[in-house]
């Protein structure tokens, strides 16, 4: 969820009456995500008797059509077409009265205002007053002055709003991270305090913002300033997950990383070692040279990154890791510096692949492998609650700890319900663990990924897939649902029978005919279900076929000979 605390202050300063006005607008409920927190703020001109006018009509239309707009609309087409419509009101005005031959007596104003949407700042200005973020003891200025020198220490405004039917807004958009500050100044502000002092006044009162905008005022007053005074202060202490659409835009407005190496120092990164290289992405270890910590820094290949739908895809994952919340899931790591290239972050975890557990592990303890498969259960039900969908479970996308804790580690084929859409690039899941019907093309669920689980389970306990490759290679439903089960018996006779139960029920081709959710299997594969085979010895024909049909072969050619003798003896 979003959370920002804003701080403000407005005073007349020596003036004997403020042209100045700000505000905020933090709403709750559906609009805070679809609109977000506005803050903004305007400086009516001193040579003008409307001064104070334009601005308070500007600023108070801004925060209320704004979030009259449509949820369809992006931050950036609302607030354009909201600041248009206002400047278009305020020019009138200014073409009724002295204004039309005087601009300096019209209703003319400076603007700029930030807006908060989902995990990323809007920044829209036009004039002389200043956004800044806070950088370590300094600020950095994000937006440009509208104002031109005419020589002689003379200058006027280049751009404001009322000025002229059509005004050119700045816009510039940037990511957020938690723990991020802005500052709105006008210019009797600014002109009068240096950065470094803003800075100060804001981390002196970090737990009050309007004490800190208000002693920002007062330093500018004491250093000499005879204007009008605004501050407003923005921290974000909180961000949500990512929507969708933020994912479309930093999807198209990130560029690739440039060649990752070993040794090279990469947006407040050392990168390490490469971990993996696929034909999609490249996952390195890396350190966060502030924090020390160490890092999984994934990034698009080439090829992948110039596809636009799979760099929104790629995104996708890290929108998938800071939903979910379980032990036995990869977790996301955010870093000491803003992201400018496409590329995710996760925790590092020391350990194995399930795959390479496996062959540390050829023939296991049930106990053992009951207890991989409980984490990974665990895991899938946190993404099922939410509506997501793994569709790739291999022993390649699992990470076994040296204290046994086992996580699911690639969202990379992660199915959401409601963001599907039927064109997404997702990659296929790996065929040997895909269910029957995703083979055919229906897209993944609970019980798809059920039967993945399954599908690992049963290679833990006995070195093979129940299928084979057989269920691989067919397609068509009819094909499938004549594969047969076979018997974990005939590989491990020391496990349970009804441990076979639960896994030839959890691989049916026929989806329904699983079990309901993943929970559900882990129970049945830790006592028997009553009425099951618990006690009942297999037959021959399913603990060992072939010795079964040697036998029927030997009784059978036994027989014929036999039936030999006697034609020989009836002659």
């Amino acid at each position: 969820m979003l959370k920002v605390r804003v701080g403000q202050y407005s005073g007349a300063g020596r003036q004997p009456a403020n042209q100045d006005f700000c505000g905020a607008t933090a709403p709750g409920g559906a609009p805070l995500s679809t609109k977000g927190v506005a803050v903004a703020l305007a400086d009516g001109i001193g040579s003008s008797e409307f001064g104070r006018l334009a601005s308070q009509a500007a600023v108070s239309g801004f925060l209320e059509d704004y979030y009259c707009t449509s949820d369809a609309w992006s931050v950036k087409h609302s607030a354009e077409r909201v600041l248009a419509a206002t400047n278009s009101w305020l020019f009138a005005q200014t073409q009724q009265g002295a204004g039309r031959w005087d601009k300096d007596r019209g209703w003319v104003c400076t603007f700029s205002a930030l807006v908060v949407r989902s995990r990323t700042a809007h920044l829209f200005h036009v004039g002389d007053a200043r956004v800044w973020q806070v950088q370590g003891a300094t600020l950095e200025q994000l937006t440009n002055d509208h104002r031109v020198h005419a020589g002689g220490g003379r200058s006027y405004l280049g751009r404001a709003l009322g000025v002229a039917g059509q005004v050119e807004i700045d816009y510039r958009s940037l990511p957020l991270a938690e723990g991020d500050t802005f500052v709105l100044t006008t210019d009797g502000v600014h002109e009068h305090v240096r950065a470094e002092a803003i800075a100060a006044a804001i981390a002196e009162h970090a737990d009050d913002l309007d004490a800190a905008a208000r002693a920002v005022a007062q330093v500018a007053e004491a250093a000499g300033s005879e204007d009008n005074l605004t501050v407003q202060v923005v921290s974000i202490e909180q961000l949500p997950a990512a929507d969708r659409g933020e994912l479309h835009r930093l999807a198209n407005e990130l560029p690739l990383p440039p060649p990752l190496a070993p040794r090279m120092d990469f947006e407040g990164l050392r990168i390490v070692r490469q971990l993996h290289a696929s034909s999609r992405s490249h996952v390195w270890l890396a350190v966060d040279e502030q924090t020390g910590e160490r890092l999984a820094l994934k990034a698009p290949s080439t090829e992948a990154g110039a596809d636009a739908r799979w760099r929104e895809r790629f995104l996708l994952e890290e929108w998938v890791a800071r939903r979910v919340d379980s032990p036995h899931l990869l977790k996301p790591r955010g870093t000491a510096m803003p992201r400018h290239s496409l590329h995710v972050a996760f925790e590092y975890l020391e350990g194995a692949t399930l795959a390479q557990w496996m062959v540390d592990h050829p023939r296991p303890p049930l106990d053992a492998v009951r207890a991989v498969v409980t984490q990974l259960a665990r895991g899938l039900r946190a993404l099922h609650r939410l509506e997501m969908f793994h569709q790739d479970l291999r022993p390649e996308n699992v990470m076994v700890d040296a204290t046994g804790t086992a996580r699911i580690i690639d969202y990379g084929a992660v199915r959401v319900a409601g963001i599907a859409e039927e064109n997404d690039p997702v990659p296929p899941g790996t065929l040997q663990y895909m269910a029957p019907e995703c083979l055919r093309g229906a897209p993944g669920s609970a019980r798809a990924d059920l039967y993945s689980l399954a599908a690992i389970a049963y290679q833990m306990l006995s070195g093979r897939l129940p299928y084979g490759v057989e269920m691989a290679r067919e397609r068509s439903e009819a094909a499938q649902r004549r594969m047969r089960y076979r018997p974990l018996a005939l590989l491990r006779p020391d496990v349970p029978a009804w441990v076979d139960e639960a896994l030839e029920k959890a691989l049916h081709p026929d989806a329904f005919k699983r079990f309901d959710d993943t929970a559900e299997f882990v129970h049945a594969l830790g006592q028997p279900a009553p009425g099951s085979r618990a006690r009942r010895r297999l037959p021959l024909a399913e603990r060992n076929p072939l010795l079964f049909w040697k036998a029927v072969s030997l009784l059978l050619a036994v027989a014929c000979v036999a039936l030999l003798g006697l034609r020989a003896s009836g002659h």
